[in-house]
């Protein structure tokens, strides 16, 4: 994948790395925490061979989980099942689970449940509680649970943090991890929060943080739902960088910018039929009139195009051939479960990040889904908006820089879902913050998506079997937060 042109105060250098420092704006920090499944309850579980998250279900009162599911990553499994009796084998070691009771026999012991195992459509459910006890017993190593927050630790796993306040002028508060790190970062009003999802963080000595700073005086650490937060208190803006490898945070006051360009507010959009376009020089805002655009459920923008190529992935595969193979294939995906979908581009053309905002604004859709590809690393790469300073935005206008800003939270609920269907298709998946425009000027959810080759090789990016499992994916990760998408179209 090739950047597109980075927006205002990120160079050319930075812009092709991820470890480059985030402006975030308000987003919905409840969101966030519920890891973007609405009230779905989740549990994370972390291993040296694999860090994932499941849903939890209520049962009598008390939280279930399937024991499958979480055994599966960690190891090979077998289930066997008939109405009287449940059994699993993980490894050499053999179980077996009675339907209503509250106990199980594990290699030959028998072990007492605090709640009745659950056998569902095939499914084994057992209590939450009882993972402390069963685990040790399948895996033969320590297990954490920190069950008031539903995080799962198997054996030393757990990544440390220290923070200290660097005393210049303006102070930053520089935080080192004892692994590299990757959490979804936001804002509010005195505070910066980073959510952390994936990465088996765990508190320092004391759970609240003081420093001799009148700019960043403390930090907190709290635990919710599968996910660990770092909230840093604040009497100014803050953005946080990347370094290190992700080892290393650091969050400084934000500098302020003033921009002039607006486009009109996705809530107070004309009612005729308009284009939302950018400022021309001079002009504070610009609507062309146009022919009422069609609505479509979702956008799907294959990257690059015409006389750019994006990145050469070998001697004969261009990127931009790829990203299109790729939308006509979602296309197809995506229409087939009923959700109407626009390509930005169906042909071999060129068009600029300008143009790809104009077009998709102009559908209102959904979800807008940017197609990038590359030869580096294997499985997929989900990004969201890196979103500047922006100018204020002013009645029914929005400032062009920061378009995304009321759909960002939003945006991070596609994104999770997104990652949670390719895990589960056992496709490796990281998500990430980018500079990667259009994504700030689209006024709706907006993600993009770079897919690199799978385990086979770069010959296999292009291939129908490893597109259809792709396509398949973020179809079904669309269709699962269809309803927090607005309505129907």
């Amino acid at each position: 994948m090739r950047w597109n042109r980075p927006v205002s105060g990120v160079g050319p250098g930075q812009s092709r790395l991820v470890i480059v420092t985030v402006i975030v704006v308000a987003v919905m920090i409840p969101v966030l925490l519920s890891v973007g499944a609405g009230d779905q309850k989740r549990i994370s579980i972390y291993s040296g061979s694999a860090n994932y998250t499941l849903n939890v279900q209520d049962r009598d009162g008390k939280e279930y989980v399937d024991l499958l599911e979480i055994l599966q990553p960690l190891g090979a499994t077998s289930i066997r099942s008939d109405r009287s009796s449940w059994r699993l084998r993980f490894g050499n070691a053999e179980s077996e689970f009675i339907p209503e009771k509250a106990r199980a026999r594990i290699r030959g012991s028998d072990f007492d449940l605090p709640g009745k195992f659950k056998l569902e459509n095939g499914r084994g459910l057992v209590p939450l509680a009882s993972l402390s006890t069963l685990l040790p017993q399948f895996l033969g190593a320590p297990v954490a649970f920190r069950e008031s927050s539903r995080r799962l630790f198997i054996g030393n796993v757990s990544v440390h943090f220290v923070a200290q306040v660097n005393r210049a002028n303006p102070p930053s508060l520089v935080m080192e991890f004892s692994s590299p790190v990757n959490p979804m970062i936001a804002t509010e009003p005195g505070k910066l929060r980073m959510i952390f999802t994936h990465e088996p963080l765990v508190p320092p000595g004391s759970q609240t943080l003081t420093f001799d700073s009148k700019i960043i005086p403390s930090a907190n650490y709290a635990e919710s739902n599968g996910a660990a937060e770092i909230a840093v208190n604040s009497s100014v803006p803050l953005l946080a960088s990347f370094s290190n490898d992700g080892r290393t945070i650091t969050i400084a006051p934000a500098p302020q910018r003033q921009l002039q360009t607006s486009i009109p507010a996705p809530e107070q959009q004309p009612t005729s039929a308009t284009a939302i376009a950018p400022p021309q020089a001079g002009a504070a805002s610009s609507v062309t009139n146009a022919s009422p655009p069609a609505t479509y459920f979702a956008v799907v923008d294959a990257s690059h195009g015409g006389e750019e190529r994006g990145a050469a992935l070998s001697d004969q595969l261009s990127e931009k051939d790829v990203t299109l193979a790729f939308a006509r294939r979602l296309k197809q995906e995506l229409e087939a479960h009923g959700l109407s979908t626009q390509l930005l581009r169906e042909s071999d053309i060129s068009l600029g990040v300008e143009q790809r905002a104009i077009l998709t604004n102009a559908s209102h859709p959904a979800v807008y889904i940017c197609l990038h590809a590359s030869s580096e690393g294997n499985g997929v790469r989900l990004y969201t908006a890196m979103l500047p300073a922006g100018a204020e935005s002013r009645g029914p206008f929005l400032d062009w820089e920061t378009a995304q800003s009321a759909s960002r939270a939003t945006s991070q609920v596609v994104e999770t879902s997104l990652a949670t269907e390719f895990e589960k298709r056992q496709v490796a998946v990281r998500s990430l913050m980018a500079p990667l425009r259009p994504l700030n000027n689209v006024t709706t959810a907006a993600i993009a998506i770079e897919v690199a080759s799978p385990a086979s090789g770069i010959v296999d990016l292009n291939s129908p079997q490893y597109q259809q499992l792709i396509s398949e994916s973020i179809a079904s990760g669309v269709l699962a937060v269809r309803d927090k998408l607005g309505a129907a179209r």
